[in-house]
């Protein structure tokens, strides 16, 4: 997959790359085209966090860079593999470039600790249960067939990684799907204050930004995901 290569330093990005697909503008259903704007336009909304508390979305980078990943919905397997690569990311990595790594879901906040411990993931993480972020950035509902290329983060093919997410949906406390399965996801790069350095909406379920490309956006080191971590598979 090809993408779009920015330093944290330069003016906001305000245009997407995704897949082979020429860049295009941002969707900004609020008007204004800057990335600033568009930032400030999903700053006053709120998320949960895993205790049900709200917290304001621009406070997640108003002092800080942020590599913000949106994801399908929890039940989605490879959302689950693509988190499962984002907790081997070290936190001394992201420290020593003062990035924080936060994942934001659509389900209830009451899936976001068995979520976490399902993939290992110890970085921040909420919820965005209304999807009001999400159509604010103008992310996508449904998918496009474009191929976009194979994923290196994504190690189950569709049988066995769908039969796994069904598994896990009917012997969960509450059978439900964890959030939208029509809503895609995306990656973004703000802060400090409200600057969107990069966005990247995804067309479809496969097309999310390989991470070390991100990760090399904001400076952060080159990560081996080739050693896998011991996380719960069910």
């Amino acid at each position: 997959m090809q993408g779009a290569m920015a330093a944290a330093s330069v003016a906001p990005v305000t245009r997407q790359i995704s897949g082979r697909a020429p860049p295009a503008p941002v969707p900004d259903p609020t008007g204004p085209e800057s990335g600033q704007s568009l930032a400030a336009a999903v700053a006053d909304l709120t998320v949960l966090d895993a205790s049900g508390r709200r917290v304001l979305f621009g406070a997640l980078f108003r002092e800080r860079r942020a590599v913000v990943v949106f994801v399908r919905h929890f039940l989605c397997y490879i959302c689950k593999e693509y988190v499962e690569d984002l907790a081997k990311i070290p936190k001394s990595f992201l420290q020593e470039a003062n990035v924080t790594l936060i994942v934001i879901g659509q389900s209830s906040y009451h899936h976001i600790e068995p979520f976490c411990k399902l993939t290992g993931y110890s970085h921040e993480i909420y919820v965005d249960p209304e999807r009001e972020i999400y159509k604010r950035l103008g992310m996508k509902r449904g998918e496009e067939t474009t191929s976009s290329g194979q994923s290196p983060h994504i190690k189950s093919n569709i049988l066995s990684g769908s039969i796994r997410s069904l598994w896990r949906a009917v012997t969960g406390p509450l059978f439900d799907f964890q959030g939208d399965p029509a809503q895609q996801g995306g990656t973004l790069i703000l802060g400090p204050g409200n600057n969107i350095h990069f966005i990247h909406c995804d067309r479809n379920r496969l097309d999310h930004k390989p991470i070390n490309s991100v990760l090399q956006l904001v400076g952060v080191q080159h990560v081996d995901f080739t050693s896998r971590p011991s996380v719960i598979h069910v």
